[in-house]
Parts: C-alpha cells; sequence; structure tokens
C-alpha cells in the first residue's frame, strides 16, 4: 500500500514539479457527500497530468489513455481497476464504488499537455480503467472538454462505457467525427436484470443501454457492443447469450465481441465474497475454472469461444480483430478503432469448436 501517494495529494502539499500557477495549489480541493449520489463522495484533486502512456508491448502497449475519475459508481463487482485504490489508502470495495476521486483540472491540463512540446498523441483511448461516463460525470462534465480538446489536436478518440450519459454527448461526437476518427463501444455483460443489478449495481440496466446503442447509431456512428465478462456458471448459458446476442444485434450494434471473467488483485477478493454469499454452489467451479490464478483456464476459454462463434456469426456481428502490440482493435470491415478488450481472450474469427470440456 503505497501511502505516500495519498499523501502529495493533501491541501497542503506544494509540489516543486506541478504545472506552472499549480505549486501550491494544493491537489485535494474538496470531498463532500453530495445529495441525490446515493452516500458518494466526491475527492476533487489537481492532477499533474491528463494523458496516461502504456508502456511495454502487452495488450495496451502503447495506447494513450486518459481517465477522468479514480473509482467508479457503477461497483461491478468484477472491475479489474479495483485495487488502485489501495495506492491511495482506500480500500478496493466499497471505497472504490463510493469514494469518486475526480480530476478537476483535467481539461486544464489536457489543453497544456497537447500544446506542448510533447511527444505524438495521435489517438486516445477513454474508459480502459474507470468510465467516464459514470454518474458523477453528470455533475463535473469533464468530457466535452476532453473530447474537444482531442479534437483540436487532431487525435482520434475511442471510448468505451457502460454510461448511458454518453448520449448527452452524442451531438458532440457527431460532429468531431467529420474532422476525426470516433469510435464507440457499449460495454453490456449481464442480460438478466436480476443478475444485473447484483453484479453491476450502480449502471444504467441492460435495457437503458441497448437504447443508448440505437441512440449511436441513430447519430450515424459505429458502436461496438463488450459483451463481457462472461462469467462462469452465471451468463455462460445458451439461454443466456443466444437472446444476449440477438439483442445486441437488434439493437443495430455494428461489432460485438466477448471473453471470459478475469479476476486480479483486488477484483478477485470483492467478486468471490460475493459469490460465496449469493451463489456458493458455484464456489468449486471457480475453483476448477481459475485455480487461483487470473484467467480462466485454457479449455474453458476454447469452449466458450466455439460457443460464442456461431451466435456472432448468425447474427452478423463482425467479430472484432485485436492488433497485437497496440491494444487497439478494429472490425475487420473498417479501419475505425475500437478501445482495447481488458484481458487476452477476444473471440477469435475461427475456432474449431471443442467439446464441452470435461474439467467443468
Amino acid at each position: 500500500m503505497d501511502v505516500m501517494r495519498w499523501d502529495g495529494q493533501t491541501a497542503t502539499h506544494v509540489d516543486a514539479d506541478a504545472l506552472p500557477g499549480l505549486e501550491e495549489r494544493g491537489s485535494v480541493l474538496d470531498a463532500w457527500p453530495t445529495p441525490g449520489f446515493d452516500g458518494a463522495s466526491f475527492l476533487e484533486v489537481t492532477a499533474r497530468s491528463a494523458l496516461n502512456h502504456v508502456a511495454g508491448d502487452g495488450f495496451m502497449g502503447g495506447a494513450w489513455t486518459i481517465n477522468p475519475y479514480r473509482g467508479c459508481q457503477h461497483a461491478c463487482r468484477y472491475c479489474f481497476a479495483r485495487k488502485t485504490h489501495t495506492y491511495l489508502d482506500l480500500d478496493a470495495g466499497a471505497d472504490f464504488d463510493s469514494r469518486i476521486v475526480v480530476k478537476a483540472n483535467l481539461v486544464e491540463v489536457l489543453e497544456r499537455e497537447l500544446a506542448g512540446p510533447r511527444r505524438e498523441v495521435a489517438a486516445v483511448q477513454l474508459g480502459t480503467n474507470t468510465d467516464p461516463y459514470q454518474r458523477a460525470e453528470g455533475r463535473y462534465r469533464l468530457m466535452p472538454g476532453v473530447l474537444r480538446a482531442l479534437a483540436r489536436h487532431g487525435a482520434s478518440i475511442s471510448i468505451l462505457t457502460k454510461g448511458t450519459l454518453l448520449r448527452r454527448d452524442l451531438p458532440l461526437l457527431a460532429a468531431i467525427a467529420r474532422d476525426v476518427p470516433v469510435s464507440i463501444a457499449m460495454s453490456i455483460a449481464i442480460f438478466d436484470d436480476e443478475l444485473q443489478q447484483q453484479v453491476e449495481p450502480g449502471t444504467p440496466t441492460t435495457r437503458a443501454r441497448l437504447d443508448t446503442v440505437r441512440a449511436v447509431r441513430d447519430a450515424g456512428l459505429d458502436c461496438a457492443v463488450f459483451a463481457m465478462p462472461i462469467l462462469p456458471g452465471l451468463t455462460d448459458t445458451r439461454a443466456h447469450l443466444e437472446p444476449a446476442f440477438a439483442a445486441i444485434a437488434e439493437a443495430g450494434a455494428t461489432s460485438a465481441i466477448a471473453s471470459a471473467l478475469h479476476l486480479r488483485p483486488g477484483a478477485r477478493e470483492w467478486y468471490m465474497a460475493w459469490l460465496r454469499q449469493e451463489h456458493p454452489h458455484l464456489v468449486p467451479l471457480y475453483g476448477r475454472v481459475y485455480g487461483g490464478g487470473t484467467y480462466a483456464h485454457r479449455d474453458y476459454r476454447d469452449w466458450l469461444r466455439a460457443r460464442i462463434r456461431p451466435l456472432l456469426r448468425e447474427h452478423r456481428l463482425a467479430p472484432v480483430r485485436t492488433s497485437a502490440g497496440t491494444g487497439l482493435a478494429a472490425p475487420p470491415r473498417r479501419a475505425t478503432q475500437l478501445p482495447s478488450t481488458s484481458g487476452p481472450v477476444a473471440v477469435p474469427v475461427s475456432v474449431s469448436a471443442p467439446a464441452v470440456p470435461t474439467l467443468f
């Protein structure tokens, strides 16, 4: 746990490395519970930087990202970003869901970074860590300024979100798309209303997100659906997947992608605590599928791919192909960029259908 990183956010902290004019502002501007936000509190900070460059040649290697918020009111029990809250001496469970760090000066810092003598920023992804269109965005309205700044710079924009608040910015995104590439993906993992509210209690309903896919298409933009993560024993059945992909196609999605749940530290503890309470009969299955690791067993992933591939073909949802080492994905028929998946098991274009693995 890195307590010093949070110490550097205190209101009395003087930052010699801060942007000009921000050295003595202190990083935390304010924090308070807000009526209408269900017990959430916002910790407003002055950010040192807006753009993040992902090093290496892994799944996100080379990508530029922007995260207006840390923590997420969508409260998805499986969210892989949960552990990042522990860097601020906050917990990866309830604090991640309700104590939201807001980069209040994000647009100002982004504009300075883009205007300065900085490395090339040609494409930026939003939504790769926490959701830029979570409910806090309705209060802080950071995204319009971010989008305008990126468009002025000529950077392509990729957005992945669960938030129906995206609809507020569709006129702006449609206008920007005339000048720079814009790609949008809606994350919709669960097509059972009761289960969705248990696992993703702060998200808009599945129906509302499907309606947002329609709104994106009506605005003249493509919209992918990330039907992920697939939850073993809960959303990997034909009874769940078949109507799910039918609904995605009916909403007008231009492509779809799916992959198995992965359980990183922070998310693992929070998700498994819920599973033991609500579905204790599935705990042994998860032990076999994950074996204490982050990713599902290879046999399970192969079996899941084979189950999903015919559904993508049946509903003419072009599988998304991922470019190795770039963190960027694109449907095969177009060059439009999509946000990266958060795991290494995208549905492939072709795969032989194995028998259901006896291990599970």
